[in-house]
Parts: C-alpha cells; sequence; structure tokens
C-alpha cells in the first residue's frame, strides 16, 4: 500500500511545491517574460541570422542595464503606491507628460498589431487555415481575458505562460553549436558602423529595455500592494520596505536573467542555423520558424511556433494594460485590473481600443514583416525620453521620500540612457 501511495504523495509534493513557486513569482517574473514577445523573437532572429554570434554580446550587456531599469520602475511604484506616469506628472509638465503618454500608446498599438499578426501566422504554418482568423481570435481572447478575468487570477494565467519561453532553450538542442565561438560573440562587442547594422542594435535594445515594461512593472507593484490588505506604499509603511526592496531586487534580477538567456538562446538558434545556411534575411518570427524547419527539422519548427503562440498571449496584455495605466493615470482615472470593468470604462476602453488598433494594423496595408522589427526600432528610439523621465522622477526625494534610487540604480540607469541614445543618433546619422 505504501508502495502504491508514494508516487502519489511524490506527485502531490511536487505539485505543491510548483504551486507555491507560482505564487512567489510576482511582476518582476511576468515582465521580464513578456519582453521576449513575437516583436523580440523577430528581432532576435533578424540579429542570428544576419550576424551569426556577432550580436550575442548585446544581450549579455542589456541585462544589468534591464535589471536597473526595471527596479527603478518598480521601487517607484511600491514606494509610492502609484505608477510611473502619475508620478511624472509631480514633477513635469502635463503637456510633457501627455506627449511621453502618447509616444507609448502609439508604439504599443503597432507591437500589438505585429505580435498579434506574428501568432497568427505562426498558427497558419502549423495547421493551416486563415492568418486574420486566428489574429483575430487571440486578440478576442486577450481582450476577454484581460477585462473579464479578475487581476489575481488573470496574474496566475500570466505566471504559467513565462513557461513557454523555454521552448527557445530546447530548440538548441536539436542542433550542434561551437560554444568556443559563442563564447566570443557573447563577450567582445563587435558591429559595422553603418546604417543596417546600426539600426538592428537600437532595435535589439528596443524590444530588451522597453518602455511599455516600465509602466507595467511599477503598475503591477501598485495592484500587488492593493491586494494585500497588510501591505501599504513603502513612503507611509517604511517598516515593510527591507524585505519587499529585496524581493523587488531579486524578483528583478531573476526575471531579466530569463528574459535575456531567452533572448540569447533564439539569437544563437537562428545563427548556427539559419545564417549557418546562409539565410541572413529573416525579418519575422513565424519566418524564421518556417526556415529552421528544413534545416533544424520539425521538432525544432513546432517548439519555435510553439514560443511565438505562448509569447504573444503574454505580451499582448501585457502591451495594452501598460498603456491603459499611463493614459488612465494622465487623465486621473481609477486604474487597475482588479477592478470592475463596468465602473472603470476609461481604463478598460483603453485596453480594448489598443487592442483592436492592433488588429487594424495587423488588416492594414503596413508590412506586417517590417512593423515587427521597426516597433522594436520605435521602442529604442522612444525609450530615451522616458527613460530620463523616470531616472529623475526615482531621485526625487519629494517623490521617494528616503527610498530614493540607489547609486547602483542611478549609474546604470543613467548609463542605459546616455546608450540607447548614443546607438539612435547614430543610427540616424548613418541611415
Amino acid at each position: 500500500m505504501a508502495g502504491r501511495n508514494f508516487p502519489q504523495q511524490g506527485t502531490f509534493s511536487f505539485a505543491l511545491s510548483l504551486k507555491s513557486l507560482t505564487k512567489r513569482l510576482g511582476p518582476g517574473i511576468i515582465t521580464g517574460a513578456a519582453d521576449d514577445d513575437p516583436s523580440g523573437i523577430a528581432t532576435y532572429s533578424q540579429a542570428g541570422a544576419q550576424t551569426g554570434f556577432g550580436l550575442l554580446w548585446t544581450v549579455v550587456l542589456t541585462w544589468p542595464m534591464m535589471v536597473a531599469v526595471q527596479s527603478v520602475s518598480a521601487r517607484i511604484g511600491r514606494v509610492t503606491g502609484r505608477g510611473l506616469a502619475a508620478n511624472m506628472l509631480d514633477v513635469f509638465p502635463r503637456p510633457v507628460v501627455g506627449g511621453l503618454v502618447v509616444l507609448l500608446f502609439v508604439a504599443n498599438t503597432i507591437n500589438i498589431g505585429a505580435d498579434l499578426s506574428a501568432m497568427g501566422a505562426a498558427v497558419r504554418l502549423a495547421v493551416g487555415g486563415s492568418q486574420h482568423l486566428y489574429t483575430a481570435l487571440f486578440a478576442l481572447g486577450c481582450l476577454l481575458g484581460a477585462v473579464f478575468v479578475p487581476y489575481h487570477r488573470y496574474v496566475g494565467v500570466l505566471k504559467w505562460l513565462t513557461f513557454s519561453l523555454f521552448a527557445y532553450v530546447g530548440v538548441v538542442f536539436t542542433v550542434q553549436i561551437d560554444w568556443h565561438a559563442v563564447a566570443m560573440g557573447a563577450l567582445v562587442p563587435k558591429f559595422e558602423l553603418t546604417g543596417e547594422s546600426l539600426t538592428l542594435v537600437v532595435a535589439v535594445f528596443g524590444t530588451t529595455i522597453s518602455p511599455y515594461l516600465f509602466f507595467w512593472q511599477s503598475s503591477q507593484e501598485v495592484e500587488e500592494e492593493e491586494a494585500d490588505p497588510k501591505a501599504g506604499p513603502l513612503i507611509d509603511e517604511p517598516q515593510q520596505a527591507p524585505s519587499e526592496l529585496e524581493r523587488i531586487g531579486w524578483e528583478t534580477w531573476v526575471g531579466m536573467g530569463i528574459s535575456n538567456l531567452i533572448a540569447f538562446f533564439i539569437m544563437l538558434t537562428t545563427a548556427v542555423t539559419l545564417n549557418a545556411h546562409g539565410q541572413t534575411d529573416i525579418q519575422t518570427s513565424e519566418q524564421a520558424a518556417a526556415a529552421l524547419k528544413p534545416i533544424a527539422g520539425n521538432a525544432a519548427f513546432f517548439l519555435f511556433s510553439l514560443g511565438i503562440v505562448g509569447t504573444g498571449l503574454l505580451a499582448v496584455p501585457v502591451l495594452a494594460g501598460s498603456a491603459a495605466y499611463a493614459v488612465g493615470e494622465f487623465f486621473g482615472w481609477r486604474t487597475g485590473l482588479e477592478r470592475a470593468p463596468g465602473k472603470e470604462k476609461g481604463f478598460y476602453g483603453v485596453i480594448a481600443a489598443a487592442i483592436v488598433l492592433g488588429v487594424a494594423v495587423d488588416l492594414s496595408p503596413l508590412d506586417p514583416i517590417k512593423a515587427l522589427v521597426w516597433s522594436a526600432v520605435v521602442n529604442g528610439v522612444i525609450t530615451v525620453p522616458i527613460l530620463i523621465a523616470v531616472m529623475i522622477v526615482a531621485a526625487k526625494p519629494q517623490q521617494m521620500g528616503k527610498f530614493v534610487a540607489t547609486a547602483g540604480q542611478r549609474v546604470f540607469g543613467w548609463l542605459t540612457t546616455v546608450m540607447m541614445a548614443v546607438a539612435s543618433i547614430a543610427m540616424f546619422a548613418t541611415m
């Protein structure tokens, strides 16, 4: 009897520990996972196909910078109990904040359209049928989930979707790899001073360090705090600061580490398959999946396609939600995915508008192939002014009290801002 019960107890213990783990995963993990959306997959695929191992260093370099920026954003939300846009309104003129919010909404809408299109195309490649129909169904599912599923349940779904990212780790084990060459590409920065090369670098930076992630993680810290009756903004409840700031720290390191690790594997996979076989012009995620099939086999193709759909389902609500938080805070609306849609029509209306406009992007004459990578380029450019605003807010004692950004966060945050500004200026100068 005991022998028969033992596997059941082991299975139960595993399920219990896995459930406990997912409960501990918070905004930092989800934000990191949402960073590897289909637009990101397309950008990393293009980088690997076009340059081989040549741009692997970009995802290594951006890890500590991404951690600094995201931890600052999370810190602002947890300390003040308000999102980024609301805090920016206290520091900058209203028209300036309005301009930043408009930039965010436009970039997110293009990104949503590109992601939905990629998801529809991935399913069409796998099973046939109409890409536009699949795109519309994915959009409807994301919209219904964000609007009608309470946040405390919806966030659980988002956490489980993060595991879809590991499909890209699996792809690597289907091919042969020269690990010495990989190490050189990861540790020795190099790129050509041409418009095409610099555009790709800006795209990688932009899809890795994206403004929608700043707004999302900051607002999710507010959501988590409001959902816990024992919690409060750290500026009012300073005794909670040690444990909460420590949580934000390790969670963001882990979340961004996973994000950049997956990006590394996507770039690596396309480098050792597509680039090695002379296919250097891969500009969409589904194009990369299709190209992998004759080279690496059906397993790689299906894993890559699965990852596109899974990451898209995770990223689209994050993109729409971050836009809604920013717009809602700008207009002084009550925001939050835990609130009833009937009472917060403005907030949920922005989510609906962003997703519907995303579908319109898919149906428009805009080339979805170009939209994927160029959405990353747009993010890379608009990150600079938004990041400047975030870093200024994080350093103000009037907003943050004694919990202003740490010296390390300020150093890496401003280094990130300068790095992305220089890359964007160089790109425009050489185009």
